[in-house]
């Protein structure tokens, strides 16, 4: 009988053990796959104190201050509940690990902490060695009885301390009275505190590596903007817009915004990629970047082509000079002011040819063929050179130049500036991309694609691009529309922005839908109200916005 009773027990005992090794392997699994780093201290703690049967604990995590911090307390007789998802915030100071540079050993968590090994006290009452001095005042405020202390160590994968796990009042399964840790108690915890430092270090490390790649991400995005003052700010305001029209697709019904519900990590999947969206542009020269002008290279030559008008007026100058003294010569001095009229005009119309260039070469929207004619016909003038040596008043180029029909580029030079979208493609295409980053290079690399198939580089249509590529796209327009940076041209207004905006719409080369949202939800004023300068912001009416759709307002 007495065997039998004896062979119950054992069974019993090797059942409860067996049932705690499970569920320490449950545990392990949840901490693995926890993302939320308040809740996976929760979860260690809880399932600390499960495995123990504790009423008590505290989680701290080491500081790079060397200092334990409080991060989760939980005392289950008296209802205390902090840190961790309660809200409630722990106000309790930091545990110092060293006073007055000599180790804290005094303190038990200071000193597991400093010393990587546990501590079992079955009475903190009658423990030698340790100051409990804040406990037994914590004890005589609220008449709880603190009694038996289990501390461990948490350690990551190279033997550091980055925590301690403190255990209070191990309670008896049958009785509920509080007894002391037992062995199997702390090599329980100490396997459950090995699991869990594997966790918050994992957690951590992709949170370190999350913040080191978004701070390269933004750092080359700085330094193209760096590159270029005219386009200072340009992938700042990017993500800005993509952001907040992401957002408001987001919680719209129109169109095909009411099948986007992009997650928290799909949102900062396009973050990524609007940061990144011309992150080619540092294999775009400068001086293609930073054509001011239409004449502009390393320097803007316009000046070389004011000078030659300076030297038209100084040789006309002469030959007035040399007409006069030949005249008096003659004894035709009654004809002078006649010839001095005639130079006179002479000097007025080089000095208007010279306004018109000096005018013509600051590009703008439109040059129209009158103006391109007279650019030739100015070309035709001839001019002598400091070596003596006649030809034409403006080379071919310069006359290709100065014909720009719009802005400063040439259409060699906006084919540079344009590759900039096959460089990041490339550049892009060869990252490898974690999964929740994946459409990073389709969603920066068509941001330059129309919904019609006359965009660039890859001549897409809209259905073979995602939102948020579409997405990318109006942000892109809109922030250059804008800009109050850009060489070539004056800010626009916020209605000439959504005009022209608008007129893009109507002519397929922004998504319908998006146009429809960034107008309707004001995605603009948000913006505008933010990022651009106060004399920008004139009145919106959107029934003068072209392709906007009022019927949609009126039905909300």
């Amino acid at each position: 009988m007495e065997n039998e009773t004896a062979e119950t027990q054992d069974n019993e005992r090797i059942n409860s053990i067996l049932a705690r090794i499970d569920k320490l392997n449950k545990i392990g699994i949840a901490l693995s796959s926890e993302k939320d780093t308040s809740q996976l201290l929760e979860n260690i703690l809880i399932g600390a104190k499960e495995l123990t049967n504790s009423d008590a604990g505290t989680i701290y995590t080491q500081t790079d201050e060397k200092t334990l911090k409080f991060e989760i307390i939980r005392t289950d007789s008296l209802n205390i509940a902090m840190g961790g998802t309660t809200g409630v915030e722990i106000n309790f100071p930091e545990l110092p690990l060293y006073k007055d540079g000599k180790p804290n050993v005094q303190m038990i968590a200071a000193y597991v902490a400093l010393e990587g090994k546990s501590i079992n006290i079955p009475d903190a009452y009658e423990a030698q060695g340790f100051d409990f001095s804040g406990t037994k005042a914590f004890d005589k405020n609220t008449g709880y009885r603190s009694k038996s202390f289990l501390t461990v160590p948490l350690k990551n994968h190279e033997n550091e301390i980055i925590g301690v796990l403190q255990l209070i009042n191990a309670k008896d399964e049958s009785t509920g009275e509080i007894r002391s840790f037992n062995l199997e108690d702390q090599q329980l915890a100490e396997s459950l505190s090995s699991q869990a430092a594997i966790a918050m270090t994992n957690k951590k490390l992709i949170a370190d590596l999350k913040i080191l790649f978004e701070s390269f991400i933004k750092a080359i995005a700085g330094a193209i903007d760096d590159k270029s003052p005219y386009t200072a700010g340009h992938c700042d305001r990017v993500p800005i817009l993509a952001d907040m029209l992401a957002k408001a697709a987001s919680k719209s019904n129109y169109g095909e915004c009411k099948d986007f519900n992009p997650t928290e990590e799909d949102l900062n999947e396009i973050r990524i990629a609007a940061w990144m969206h011309d992150c080619g542009k540092v294999v775009t020269p400068e001086y293609v970047v930073d054509k001011s002008t239409k004449l502009e290279t390393i320097y803007d030559r316009v000046h070389t082509v004011v000078t030659r008008f300076e030297v038209l007026k100084r040789d006309a100058e002469i030959d007035f000079l040399k007409q006069k003294v030949e005249l008096l010569e003659a004894g035709k001095a009654d004809e002078i002011p006649a010839l001095e009229a005639q130079m006179k005009e002479k000097i007025k119309q080089i000095d208007d040819d010279r306004a018109f260039i000096e005018e013509s070469n600051m590009g703008g929207e439109f040059m129209s063929k009158e103006r391109q004619d007279r650019v030739v016909a100015i070309s035709n003038y001839r001019w002598i050179t400091p070596e003596g040596v006649e030809e034409p008043f403006l080379s071919e180029n310069e006359v290709y130049n100065l014909n720009i029909a719009k802005g400063t580029l040439t259409h060699e030079e906006r084919e540079v500036i344009n590759h900039h979208v096959v460089a990041t493609k490339k550049m892009l295409d060869t990252i490898p991309f974690p999964k929740n980053l994946a459409n990073v290079p389709e969603m920066a690399g068509s941001h330059h694609e129309t919904m019609n198939g006359t965009g660039y580089p890859d001549k897409l249509y809209r259905n073979q691009m995602s939102l948020p590529a579409r997405i990318m796209a109006i942000a892109d327009v809109f922030e250059a529309l804008t800009a109050a940076d850009r060489p070539y041209k004056q800010p626009k207004s916020l209605s000439a922005s959504l005009k022209i905006l608008g007129f893009m719409k109507k002519d397929q080369h922004v998504d319908p839908d998006l146009f429809q949202v960034f107008v309707e939800e004001k995605v603009y004023l948000d913006y505008a109200q933010k990022h651009l300068r106060p004399d920008q912001l004139d009145e919106v009416i959107h029934e003068k916005i072209p392709g906007f759709d009022t019927g949609q307002e009126n039905k909300e």
